[in-house]
């Protein structure tokens, strides 16, 4: 007699959120790509086939899980004085954090262009998010 132990909901769950955590970044670093191709104040190095933007992909989740938060509720006076405006600003120190970790494999330099850098990474995320990610993630819950 043979007993198969199906996986519990909890490792399908843990699952999901991994693979979705995958495809994240993996389509965060391919918008950190694009936008380098498109823009030469954000340069994101080329070496080993992308192996830096997947890297800056993860440090940037990182940030915006940890950081980003603390910088949110310490400016929200101001953003809610400029009424948005100041929270691409965040977005671009958080830009600003990861080329001081990685140095010259991701460089962001100016303020202004950034700026817009910030606006266009953010709405290609929405995108991105809406186009590729959700449907990927419907279709792997309507296959269990």
């Amino acid at each position: 007699m043979i007993i198969v132990k199906e996986p519990s909901k909890r490792s399908k769950l843990i699952k999901n959120k991994f693979f979705e955590w995958i495809l994240y970044i993996l389509c965060y670093s391919l918008v950190l790509i694009i936008i380098s191709f498109l823009f030469k104040s954000l340069y994101v190095s080329k070496e080993f086939y992308g192996m830096y933007a997947i890297l800056a992909s993860i440090i940037i989740y990182i940030l915006n899980q940890t950081i980003k938060p603390v910088l949110f509720y310490v400016t929200l006076p101001i953003t809610a004085v400029t009424m948005g405006l100041f929270y691409p600003l965040i977005n671009v120190l958080i830009l600003y954090i990861t080329s001081f970790i990685l140095g010259d494999k991701f460089q962001v330099t100016g303020i202004i262009i950034p700026f817009f850098i910030a606006i266009l990474i953010s709405f290609l995320n929405i995108i991105m998010d809406g186009i590729i990610i959700k449907p990927i993630m419907r279709s792997t819950k309507n296959n269990e």
